[in-house]
């Protein structure tokens, strides 16, 4: 819809995935099931850390802040666009878009440095064993946590106001499936080189020096497992340090596509499915690839349920009153 300059933006249309009504119905089912198994998977994850104590350890504290965002930042747009795909009305208000625009880019870059945080926390685990519990003790990693969420949602409030200080009056129609910046800033008929270049900047900054800190663990992880001359010792550093690698690569592979590159109509329509991964894929697949690939959580899980079954069949049963 083409707004005229005297026109007041209240809202604004999400166009989603696809304009082909008959695929809405078997999307919609899709990205429940997926937004279903991030939930279940997210929450499991955190309540199991916090049941089983032996589980009370830097590395699934991380963990735990990790679940915690993606699950966050899936639910900041999957509501919304589950509601468009059974819905006839597609809209969003323009404080609920700005809400959304801000709350994912603040999720997102909170998530870079999480990640950063467990390969940190993974290097000194492997390469600094006799002082991990000084390196890595309650006060470090409780600050290694709290940064990302500082620097996050005080970036991602920094984004979010130069994209909605734009002004919009060449369409109020945005085709994604939610407000990213991208496709806002397509819409905008005031000059966009300031948003632009802080979104390439601060993508390329926040993606690449994050990646950094990764890259650097893990080489350094990696001579330091070379040197272990037991091949047990080897197969178990890897198989702590795989599972994260594996949740970094999708993660930062989608992401490169998506932000470093300035927005056109080709990439802007690209961007929609590149999305689908980080949004819905990546959060899925966290709990599956953190538990699947990982001894400690699948005895700590089988701990718990053990226990659940052990305490119902201890439980009297319950009393009859036989005088009634």
């Amino acid at each position: 819809m083409p707004l005229s300059n005297d026109t007041t933006l209240r809202e604004f249309i999400l166009l989603g995935l696809t304009d082909r009504p008959e695929l809405q119905p078997l999307l919609f089912v899709l990205f429940l099931v997926l937004y279903l198994a991030t939930l279940l998977g997210n929450l499991g994850m955190m309540v199991l850390i916090r049941l089983d104590s032996r589980l009370h350890t830097p590395m699934y504290f991380f963990l735990t802040h990790l679940s915690l965002v993606d699950l966050c930042y899936t639910s900041t747009a999957a509501p919304q666009m589950l509601t468009n795909l059974v819905s006839q009305k597609k809209t969003i208000s323009f404080a609920g878009c700005f809400v959304q625009c801000y709350l994912f880019i603040a999720l997102l870059l909170t998530e870079f440095y999480m990640l950063a945080a467990m390969a940190y926390d993974r290097y000194v685990a492997i390469c600094n064993p006799l002082h991990y519990s000084v390196k890595m003790s309650r006060w470090v990693c409780i600050s290694l946590a709290t940064f990302p969420y500082v620097y996050g949602f005080s970036d991602g409030l920094f984004q979010a106001i130069l994209t909605f200080h734009l002004t919009f009056c060449r369409s109020n129609i945005i085709n994604h499936f939610y407000c990213a910046d991208p496709p806002l800033i397509k819409l905008s008929c005031s000059d966009t080189y300031v948003k632009e270049h802080a979104m390439l900047i601060s993508a390329g900054f926040n993606l690449s020096s994050s990646l950094i800190i990764i890259l650097i663990s893990y080489a350094l992880i990696l001579t330091a497992i070379l040197r272990i001359k037991s091949a047990e010792g080897r197969r178990k550093a890897f198989s702590t340090c795989g599972s994260h690698m594996m949740a970094v690569t999708l993660f930062y592979g989608t992401l490169f596509c998506m932000y470093v590159r300035p927005p056109t109509d080709t990439t802007v329509e690209e961007s929609k499915i590149i999305a689908v991964f980080y949004t819905f894929v990546s959060p899925a697949l966290n709990p599956l690839i953190y538990s699947l690939r990982n001894k400690d959580v699948k005895q700590a899980l089988k701990r718990v349920l053990r226990r659940n079954i052990v305490t119902k069949m201890a439980m009297p049963p319950f009393p009859v009153n036989c005088n009634s």
